[in-house]
C-alpha cells in the first residue's frame, strides 16, 4: 500500500500542486494539508481520496505557487515592528549580536505579519483543483498497481518455495517410521526388560500414526493453491491473503511439532522463514 502520485495545474495567476503519499496501515488513516483558501473543500477532497486510496496511512498535500506579477499579500508594519523590537531586545539582553538576515525571514513567518486578502475561488479554479487532485490520485493508484504486480510475483515465488520444501519433506518422512521404531527398540534393549512384541508393535503403530503429517500436507497444498487463486483473480486481496497466510502458518507449525526428525525440522524452519516474508509483503497489498 505504499504509493506516490503527483499532479500540477497552471492557472493564469497561480500553480496548484497536489502530492499523494501512503505507507502501510490496516485501516485508512488520511491526513489532508490544504491552503486556508481551500479549506471549504476539505470534505469533498477527503471523500474523493478515501474512495481512491481505501487503505493505508496517506497524506494529501495541496500547495499554491503565485505566478502573478502582483500580489495581494501585505505586510502589517506595526506588527512587524513590534516583533522586531522584541526579538532585538531579547538578543541584546542575552548578549547576542542581531543577525538581520536570519531575523527578518523568521519574523515574516510569525502570525499576522503577512496577510493576504481573502480571494474568492472561481468555479474554474475549483474545477481545476478537483481535477488536479483526481489526476494525482490516478497517478498514485497507477504507482500502487505497478508495485502490486511486482509484489504478487514475489509472493507467488515464495509460495512455490514453501511447496517445494514440503515435497523435500517426503523422503525423510518415508524413512522416519523405521528410524523411530529402531530407536524405540534400542532404548528397550538397553533396559534389558521383557517385552511383549505384539503389544510393542501395536503401541509403535499408534505412536507413529500420531506423527503422521499427511493431512497437514494436503491442507497446506490447498491453502497454497487458494492463495494463488485469490492473488491472481481478485481485487483488494490484502486482508484475504493475510488470512490465508495465517492458515498456512497453522499447518506449517503442526508439521514442525510432528516432525520428530532433524532434516524435516530444518525444512519446516525454511517454510516458516518464507511465510514470514509473505506476511510482511501482504501488508503492502491493498
Amino acid at each position: 500500500m505504499t504509493g506516490f502520485g503527483k499532479s500540477e495545474c497552471s492557472l493564469p495567476s497561480k500553480k496548484i500542486t497536489v502530492e499523494v503519499r501512503s505507507l502501510n496501515s490496516k485501516q485508512l488513516d488520511l491526513a489532508v494539508k490544504l491552503p486556508a483558501i481551500y479549506r471549504t473543500y476539505e470534505f469533498d477532497i477527503r471523500s474523493m481520496a478515501a474512495a481512491a486510496i481505501v487503505r493505508g496511512k496517506a497524506d494529501i498535500s495541496v500547495s499554491i505557487e503565485n505566478t502573478a506579477t502582483q500580489t495581494s499579500a501585505t505586510v502589517n508594519k506595526d506588527i512587524f515592528r513590534a516583533y522586531l523590537r522584541q526579538v532585538t531586545d531579547a538578543l541584546s539582553f542575552s548578549g547576542v549580536d542581531a543577525d538581520y538576515d536570519a531575523i527578518v525571514p523568521a519574523i515574516l513567518r510569525m502570525p499576522e505579519v503577512v496577510s493576504a486578502q481573502a480571494d474568492t475561488i472561481s468555479e474554474e479554479e475549483h474545477a481545476a483543483l478537483m481535477q488536479t487532485i483526481r489526476e494525482a490520485l490516478q497517478n498514485f493508484n497507477s504507482f500502487r498497481e505497478q508495485e502490486g504486480a511486482t509484489l504478487i510475483a514475489d509472493l507467488m515465488n515464495r509460495v512455490n518455495k514453501i511447496e517445494d520444501y514440503k515435497l523435500q519433506v517426503e523422503p525423510y518422512e518415508a524413512t522416519r517410521a523405521e528410524t523411530i521404531k529402531n530407536r524405540i527398540r534400542e532404548n528397550l534393549a538397553q533396559l534389558q526388560a521383557e517385552v511383549d512384541n505384539n503389544r510393542l508393535e501395536q503401541e509403535m503403530i499408534f505412536y507413529i500414526e500420531k506423527l503422521d503429517i499427511t493431512e497437514e500436507k494436503v491442507r497446506l497444498k490447498n491453502h497454497c493453491n487458494y492463495f494463488r487463486e485469490v492473488a491472481q483473480s481478485e481485487e483488494a486481496v490484502g486482508r484475504k491473503l493475510g488470512f490465508i497466510a495465517q492458515e498456512m502458518g497453522r499447518e506449517i507449525n503442526t508439521l514442525g511439532s510432528k516432525a520428530n526428525e532433524a532434516n524435516m525440522q530444518i525444512l519446516v524452519v525454511k517454510m516458516k522463514d518464507e511465510l514470514e516474508k509473505i506476511k510482511e509483503q501482504v501488508l503492502n497489498i491493498l
